[in-house]
């Protein structure tokens, strides 16, 4: 029993910043890898950024350089920083947690992220 529980996000100007967290509750045993997706309207959905339980990370080319993924294994928590946001960005946020023994992947709710030119 897994739940992921997602804050932040909101209305931001274009060159603003944004972070977004992602708490982990329930059974986390043999969780490894974590990310953020997003899908924006009429577009499919796509990995952000993931990060590995030894920290380890990657990143969707549209956002190098931009955002930085992190988590804090104590607090079962991972974060999106989001720097020099873009109107491209705008799209509703996913944090996702997969289970690398039973192979499951689990869910937030997702935010909705706006960036205003």
């Amino acid at each position: 029993q897994v739940q992921l529980a997602q804050s932040g996000g909101g209305l931001v100007q274009a060159g603003g910043s944004l972070r977004l967290s992602c708490v982990v509750s329930g059974s986390i045993f043999s969780i490894d890898h974590m990310g953020w997706y997003r899908q924006a309207p009429g577009k499919q959905r796509e990995l952000v950024a993931g990060i590995s339980s030894g920290g380890s990370t990657n990143y969707a080319d549209s956002v190098k350089g931009r955002f930085t993924i992190s988590r804090d294994n104590a607090k079962n928590t991972v974060y999106l920083q989001m720097n020099s946001l873009k109107p491209e960005d705008t799209a509703v946020y996913y944090c996702n947690a997969h289970n690398s023994v039973t192979r499951m992947d689990y869910w937030g709710k997702g935010t909705l992220v706006t960036v205003s030119s």
